[in-house]
């Protein structure tokens, strides 16, 4: 059975204008490409790795413009997403781990949730180290189930501010 198969409520891709009651200002806004995914409770933290990386890893090229650094930008969000997956399953609060991931035009974000715990500092958790490096920033909010979920911005390769 693949990830899709196994899931297929639960993963909501979108790439659809905004046309709600906001009227001019969804004109404004544009676009909504985002990607949404949750991992059920019978899953291991590397089984819920590899479903969340392997679902995002298909859609996220879609999402993104046709580009040749869009590669560099989807490589990157995935080694983000692993860590963040990882960690947040190995200190999961609610029964379910979730997960978003959105494209505004200039950054990628990731959000992932919920943790039991603060966001440990990455000399307890080593892959941090990487989304530190990777990332232009990082946080945590207190989520809507029981624990924090986790953000991290990811500027895209071709963001007009990545070639000053």
């Amino acid at each position: 059975m693949t990830f899709p198969d196994a899931m297929p409520l639960l993963l909501t891709p979108s790439r659809r204008p905004n046309t709600g009651t906001a009227g001019a200002a969804a004109q404004i806004l544009g676009t909504e490409n985002s990607l949404e995914f949750r991992v059920g409770p019978e899953c291991r933290p590397t089984e819920a790795m590899d479903r969340a990386t392997g679902f995002t890893s298909l859609v996220l090229p879609a999402l993104l413009p046709a580009t040749p650094e869009a590669a560099s930008t989807v490589d990157t969000t995935l080694a983000v997403l692993t860590e963040l997956v990882d960690i947040t399953a190995r200190h999961r609060a609610s029964v379910d781990l979730s997960g978003r991931v959105s494209y505004d035009g200039s950054h990628v974000l990731i959000t992932v949730g919920d943790m039991d715990q603060r966001l440990p500092e990455p000399e307890e958790e080593p892959g941090l180290f990487l989304v530190h490096r990777l990332t232009d920033d990082i946080g945590q909010y207190r989520g809507d189930e029981a624990g924090y979920t986790t953000w991290a911005s990811i500027p895209a390769a071709w963001a007009p501010s990545s070639f000053v």
